[in-house]
């Protein structure tokens, strides 16, 4: 008598094999897919930031055009280009216009370095390297360039490769701010679409969800961005104000500075030292007063504009942006701070769903003592 295995567990293995093998097919079709997209990912998250960060504008700004979305949209895609591209051009311009004249005054050997105050020396650390570096180069330019001509080759390098990204950065936010503007012209399809696979995921607390995420977004572009704008824009006149030289270069430092987080006087306090060197000192003490200022003033900005429409503490919201944009750079920024709000969400639902579980649901009274 033959031992055959019955019918039934062929047909199991059989359908999961195809099952198997139909999900191995549908995973890699979903990866071919990504690997076509991805080039396009960063543009369209960059796009659906900048959207969601100016919507509540572009409803105000439609309802004065009578409803003319696509309109609106147009001239706010074409509104945030200027925005991005005139200060862009007008920094380049000045930053290229100092190197020609610098390049043109050594040349002709006729750029004068001043010399250093004695003061220099009884800097920190560096005090005595610095003055001897800038004491050779206020006698002879030509020799200084030549002694440390391994030093300029790289920072010349660093500079140059700092500049190659930059520029990509800049084009990369021009075509982002394009599919910022088409999502705005398509916003109501876009948002229904958004709603409905958030609540095919997560049920019916998917448009709460949405709703935080999309208030997350515009409180780190008031908070972060924006007061990081403030601070650049008082440094800008600081260091225009008092004559220091390259003004535009330690302007894209400090807003640099600004968006990560770090204290622009980083960048403030090297120039206010040079600034005591060479500058009378009332100029010095009030660009020094204003640098301070300047540093501060998110003390104050942040705790206005940060979280404000929001149920979730500020510390939470900071905390995201800091490390989402040490993990994932700008983007991160944004990303790291819809996370943490949202996780924050979550864990306060799930702790507020089991206390409430947790209580009775009636109330009963006590049996009398006999």
């Amino acid at each position: 008598m033959n031992s055959l295995t019955p019918s039934g567990d062929n047909g199991s293995f059989g359908n999961m094999a195809t099952n198997a093998v139909r999900l191995g097919l549908l995973f890699l079709f979903l990866y071919w897919c990504f690997l076509i997209i991805a080039p396009f990912v960063p543009l369209v998250v960059w796009g659906a930031i900048i959207a969601v960060a100016v919507y509540p504008l572009h409803i105000k700004f439609a309802a004065r055009l009578g409803n003319r979305h696509k309109l609106s949209a147009t001239l706010l895609t074409l509104l945030a280009l200027a925005i991005l591209t005139t200060p862009v051009v007008m920094l380049a311009g000045s930053m290229i216009g100092t190197v020609q004249t610098w390049s043109a005054d050594i040349e002709r050997e006729s750029l004068r370095v001043p010399p250093p105050a004695d003061s220099v020396q009884e800097w920190p650390v560096i005090g005595e390297e610095v003055y001897s570096a800038w004491q050779l180069a206020s006698e002879s330019l030509t020799a200084a360039v030549e002694r440390y001509a391994p030093q300029l080759e790289g920072l010349r390098n660093a500079l140059a490769s700092a500049a190659a990204g930059v520029g990509s950065g800049i084009l990369h936010m021009i075509l982002s701010i394009f599919v910022a503007g088409m999502f705005l012209a398509t916003a109501d399809a876009s948002a229904a679409g958004t709603r409905a696979v958030v609540t095919r995921l997560v049920g019916p607390r998917g448009p709460k969800l949405i709703a935080l995420s999309e208030a997350t977004v515009r409180s780190v572009a008031q908070g972060v961005l924006g007061v990081a704008i403030i601070q650049t824009l008082l440094a800008a006149v600081g260091l225009v104000a008092a004559g220091v030289p390259a003004a535009g270069l330690w302007v894209f430092l400090v807003l640099v500075l600004a968006i990560i987080q770090l204290p622009p006087l980083l960048i403030l306090a090297p120039i206010i030292v040079y600034v005591f060197s060479v500058a009378d000192p009332l100029t010095a003490t009030l660009f020094a007063i204003w640098s301070v200022l300047a540093n501060s003033s998110d003390a104050v900005l942040k705790p206005l504009l940060l979280g404000r429409g929001l149920d979730v503490p500020m510390p939470v919201i900071l905390l995201g942006a800091i490390g989402g944009m040490i993990l994932s750079g700008i983007v991160g920024l944004f990303a790291g701070a819809v996370v943490l709000v949202l996780g924050y969400e979550l864990v306060d639902f799930w702790v507020t769903d089991g206390d409430s579980a947790a209580k009775p649901t009636g109330s009963s009274s006590p049996p009398e003592a006999t």
